[in-house]
C-alpha cells in the first residue's frame, strides 16, 4: 500500500498536495495520531487561492466558514497525545484511490480537490465520514455536480496549473520528436512514473554501493534473448534503488549505445489495481499500458514493482 500511496500523492495537484503537507503539520502540532480527511479539507479551505473546492462552495452557496468550523470541531474531538510522526488514516488512502479512479476515467493525470470532493460524496463509506464531520456536505447536488465540476471550476487555480502543465508537456514532446507530438500515452501517464525524466530533473539521489547490480542488469538487458532482469530480495534491501541507479545511468548517458534513448518507467501494481473493482478493469488497464509501451516512439523499459502479484 505504501508504494502505491506514494505514487498517488505524486498525482495530486499542487493545491491538494500543499494541503496534505499542511495537514501533516497540523497533526503534529495537535498531537493527533492520524492524518484524517477532515484535516485535508480544512487545509483546502484555508488556502488563499481559489481551488476547486472553494469555487464549488460558492457555486452552491455553501458557507466555507461554517464548513471550516464544523471540521475544526470534529478535529478537536480526535484522540491526542501522539509524540511520533502521524500516519495516514485508512480513509484518506481510500479517498485518494477513489479520486484517482475518477481522474483516470476522464484521462486526467492530476487529482484535483474537485476529484477529492466528488470521491468523498460518492463512495458510501467516505460519504458517512463526510456527513459525520458536517451536515453541509449534504448540500452539494452530487448527481449533477460530478458530471460538470470541471466546467464549473474553469477559473480554478488547479485548472490553470493543469493547462500550464499540458502546454509544457506538448512543447517538450514537440522538441523531442515530431512523431511524439501526436502520440498520446494516457495509461503510461496515469499508472507509471518515468524514472528517466525524474533523474534528468534531479529528482533521484545518487545510488551508492550498487554498481555491481546495475552493471549486471545492463548486461542482461543487452542480451539478445532472456533479457528481462528480475530483482529479488527481502523488503527494504534496495531493489527499487537499483532501478533508480539504472535510470540515473541512462539519464547521464553512461550506458551502451543501444540504451541511450531508452525511457525507464516504473509500473506500480497497487496503483493499477486502485479502484479496479469492475471485472476485467485491471486486465484492460494492463493491456493498455503494454500497448502503449509497444507502440511508443522511443524504446521503453518497464519495471514492474511487486510483479509477483501478477502470478496466479
Amino acid at each position: 500500500m505504501m508504494s502505491s500511496l506514494k505514487i498517488l500523492i505524486t498525482k495530486l495537484s499542487t493545491a491538494a498536495r500543499t494541503a496534505l503537507e499542511k495537514s501533516a503539520n497540523a497533526c503534529v502540532l495537535q498531537q493527533n495520531y492520524e492524518i484524517e480527511i477532515e484535516h485535508l479539507f480544512l487545509e483546502l479551505l484555508n488556502q488563499p487561492l481559489e481551488n476547486d473546492l472553494k469555487i464549488l462552495l460558492k457555486k452552491y452557496k455553501i458557507s466555507a466558514d461554517a464548513l471550516a468550523d464544523d471540521l475544526k470541531e470534529t478535529i478537536s474531538q480526535l484522540p491526542k497525545g501522539n509524540t511520533r510522526t502521524p500516519i495516514f488514516a485508512k480513509s484518506i488512502v481510500r479517498l485518494f484511490e477513489q479520486a484517482w479512479l475518477l481522474a483516470s476515467a476522464e484521462q486526467n493525470p492530476v487529482i484535483r480537490s474537485g476529484h477529492l470532493l466528488v470521491a468523498l460524496l460518492t463512495a458510501p463509506d467516505l460519504y458517512q465520514i463526510a456527513t459525520r464531520a458536517s451536515s453541509l456536505f449534504d448540500l452539494f447536488p452530487i448527481d449533477s455536480m460530478k458530471h460538470k465540476f470541471l466546467e464549473i471550476c474553469e477559473k480554478s487555480v488547479e485548472q490553470q496549473e493543469e493547462s500550464k502543465t499540458s502546454s509544457q508537456a506538448d512543447e517538450l514532446e514537440q522538441a523531442a520528436t515530431p512523431t511524439a507530438k501526436t502520440q498520446k500515452t494516457p495509461a503510461l501517464d496515469q499508472y507509471t512514473i518515468n524514472l528517466t525524466e525524474k533523474a534528468k530533473n534531479g529528482g533521484i539521489d545518487p545510488v551508492i554501493g550498487r554498481e555491481y547490480e546495475i552493471r549486471l542488469m545492463l548486461d542482461i538487458l543487452m542480451r539478445r534473448r532472456q533479457n528481462n532482469p528480475i530483482l529479488t530480495g527481502e523488503p527494504g534491501v534496495g531493489k527499487t534503488a537499483v532501478v533508480e541507479g539504472l535510470a540515473l545511468k541512462i539519464a547521464q548517458g553512461l550506458v551502451p549505445e543501444a540504451l541511450k534513448n531508452v525511457h525507464l518507467h516504473v509500473l506500480d501494481m497497487g496503483l493499477l489495481q486502485a479502484g479496479a473493482s469492475v471485472k476485467g478493469e485491471f486486465e484492460n488497464r494492463l493491456k493498455q499500458v503494454i500497448q502503449e509501451v509497444q507502440s511508443s516512439a522511443h524504446p521503453i523499459i518497464l519495471f514492474i514493482d511487486e510483479a509477483h502479484t501478477l502470478i496466479g
